[in-house]
């Protein structure tokens, strides 16, 4: 049984909206509930019921309500959600438009700026206008290759007031990763700044801006932000304004709102593309509007006087659910640039300033300042902070003891995990229940989410395959380039068909929590006994000498062996004790199956643009077979530590 870490007084629980949304439940439709088991088991029995209580209490905004809440709900996919509706996506997200700040922007150069929500509404209709005049309509898709600032918040509203398409990436990617991404969809304008900001050293964009529009026929505009040099030399850049001359206009133009079906796309993500192209995943205006209130609300508490910060890139599934967070009125916090420049507590700095009261970030970012000694509890004036959300990959053990130790003893700390696919979560945080060391609170409501044994059995308690059994509105509305739906069904509905398997090695708790071990197509499989890798990571970075870890299974003498790489801290090497204190610690806290064969060092571990490691490319690295697509890494060149390892020759 995990440790109680901290649970909700009773006044956080009478206060928190999702118990007045249990309340409205009760007295709606007559349910008996009386706590968060309850009203789960109903929000998954009852799935119309429930989601048009949501779409009520959280006020969607739309021209015209649904003539039926689920078509189809024993499809999975083809189930459709609040058939006949009309609404528009930026509405929802630009409802209010007072003097409350709407976005704060931070800068790892100290530079800030603040945009109130009668501002953000204004900038918006001004780049409405101009996107208009590029002839941008319905359906159309505009691209943002772009920094985590004000500008692209703006450019994505204008673009989904028309009723086109948003797709982003971060300004890190290469030429390539942003032709395999947006070349696929053809946008008609693109949004990009000058340059950006990393670690203190000013990265120029436009030389990779310059070959980019090469490669883009479809373009017609391109909309340089500065960010920089106040005014960029663009003439080297066919079709290139300056976002300032075209957008900084004077009048007060008022926004139109398209109205479309709730399920009209409104965002284009992408796949980590480690295994080939990126596939290019559509999600749906009411499907990702209605879940992330749900999330934003209900799971996360989130009210007019919240802030909310999530550190991100606009390459990540997180910035749009981020960026949702303005359908509450809560004042978004964005910052852009690295997480530890100039100094570890960088952050802790900006959240002391702004008074941030809901702190995302990912858990390698926790491990980090831990290692990094940065104890905020000490430091800083965290008065204000309730929450810390992490996500990314599984929130190990001990950095639930760091948060509550070291950051702050009272406040929820939640793990969530959902991802790209569905643009939201499957496992989430919960203002009325405990936190549990190593667990994520619960699964999100609507969201039947269960665990499958090797035989599609579900199972309680053990560890197996993260699925979902009922359809739910944030699934993909289709792939781009894929009429027949064919890329759709095999990423999700293959392993089990008409049940959506998510790719998460996991265990549900008896507290009803979720565990999650790491991904399962990189469980390893040692004497037939199914390890995920996030159990061995959890060992070995307790260490203070590693810095990373990352294991593979290698095919070994008809069976399966673990490989353990690591990095180390500056100035220290593998030598026998650490890798015999290494193996020890594992042995000691898991099991003998999980004990590597080899342990090796090497100096950078490649990960994806997104800053995850990919265990897959490492593995077809060193069984000898080609890895796919080396642009959608961000260090191709680390996957040379891992070829033709002596080590990997022998016993």
């Amino acid at each position: 049984m995990q440790e109680l870490l901290w649970k909700p007084s009773s006044t956080q629980v009478e206060q928190a909206q999702l118990t007045r949304f249990l309340r409205t439940v009760q007295d709606q439709f007559g349910a008996k509930i009386a706590d968060y088991p309850s009203l789960y088991a109903w929000s998954i029995q009852q799935p119309e019921d429930f989601w048009a209580a949501v779409w009520h209490f959280c006020e969607v905004q739309a021209s015209q309500s649904w003539e039926t809440v689920l078509k189809g709900g024993d499809q999975m996919p083809g189930a459709r959600w609040f058939v006949g509706s009309r609404l528009n996506f930026a509405e929802n997200l630009l409802r209010y438009r007072d003097e409350r700040p709407a976005l704060v922007f931070r800068g790892e150069d100290g530079r800030r700026c603040s945009l109130s929500y009668q501002e953000l509404y204004l900038q918006v209709a001004r780049l409405a206008e101009v996107l208009k005049g590029a002839g941008v309509d319905v359906g159309d898709r505009v691209a943002g290759w772009m920094p985590n600032r004000p500008e692209t918040v703006i450019a994505m509203l204008a673009t989904t007031s028309l009723g086109a398409i948003w797709s982003s990436c971060s300004p890190d990617f290469g030429i390539n990763g942003v032709l395999d991404r947006f070349g696929q969809i053809e946008p008609k304008v693109l949004f990009a700044a000058d340059g950006y900001d990393y670690k203190g050293k000013p990265i120029d964009s436009l030389p990779r801006l310059t070959k980019i529009m090469g490669s883009l026929p479809s373009l017609q505009q391109v909309i340089v932000v500065p960010y920089l040099h106040p005014s960029p030399d663009l003439t080297s850049i066919p079709k290139a304004q300056n976002y300032e001359a075209v957008a900084g206009g004077g009048g007060n133009p008022q926004l139109s709102f398209v109205q479309l079906p709730f399920d009209h796309p409104i965002y284009i993500l992408y796949s980590s593309g480690t295994t080939g192209v990126p596939k290019c995943i559509a999600h749906g205006a009411g499907g990702t509007l209605i879940q992330h209130l749900k999330e934003l609300v209900l799971h996360t508490d989130l009210q007019r006087e919240d802030r909310i910060f999530y550190y991100t890139t606009c390459g990540w599934m997180m910035w749009n659910w981020l960026v949702s967070a303005l359908a509450t009125g809560a004042t978004v916090v964005l910052y852009d640039g690295a997480p530890f420049y100039p100094r570890p507590e960088s952050l802790w700095d900006m959240a002391a300033e702004e008074g941030i009261t809901v702190f995302g970030t990912s858990a390698k970012y926790l491990s980090g300042l831990e290692k990094a000694g940065v104890q905020p509890a000490r430091t800083h004036d965290l008065a204000r902070l309730r929450a810390i959300l992490s996500t990314g990959s599984p929130l190990a053990p001990e950095s639930f003891d760091y948060v509550y130790r070291d950051i702050k003893g009272d406040l929820q700390l939640s793990s969530i995990s959902g991802g790209t696919d569905i643009v939201s979560c499957f496992a989430l945080g919960n203002p009325i229940l405990p936190v549990y060391r190593g667990e994520l609170q619960c699964r999100g409501l609507g969201m039947k989410v269960e665990i499958f044994d090797e035989e599609g059995r579900s199972i309680k308690e053990q560890k197996g395959e993260l699925v979902c059994t009922a359809p739910f509105p944030s699934m993909p509305v289709f792939f781009w380039n894929d009429p027949e739906g064919q890329k759709y069904r095999g990423a999700y509905f293959e392993r089990f068909p008409g049940v959506w398997t998510h790719g998460d090695y996991a265990e549900l708790t008896a507290h009803g929590g979720l565990m999650i071990y790491g991904r399962s197509d990189t469980v390893l499989n040692p004497g037939g006994v199914r390890i995920g890798t996030a159990e061995i990571y959890r060992q070995v970075e307790k260490l203070p000498e590693i810095l990373e870890s990352l294991a593979i299974g290698q095919s070994w003498q008809g069976d399966v062996r673990i490989i353990l790489f690591v990095t180390l801290r500056e100035g220290r090497t593998l030598d026998e004790a650490l890798i015999t204190r290494i193996k020890q610690t594992i042995r000691d806290h898991t099991s003998p199956r999980h004990v590597p064969a080899k342990v090796i060092q090497i100096p950078d571990m490649p990960r994806t643009l997104s800053g995850k490691l990919v265990e897959l490319a490492v593995s077809q690295v060193i069984h000898g077979r080609p890895v796919k697509n080396l642009d959608a890494l961000a260090n191709p060149e680390a996957l040379d530590y891992f070829r033709d390892r002596p080590e990997l020759q022998g016993h």
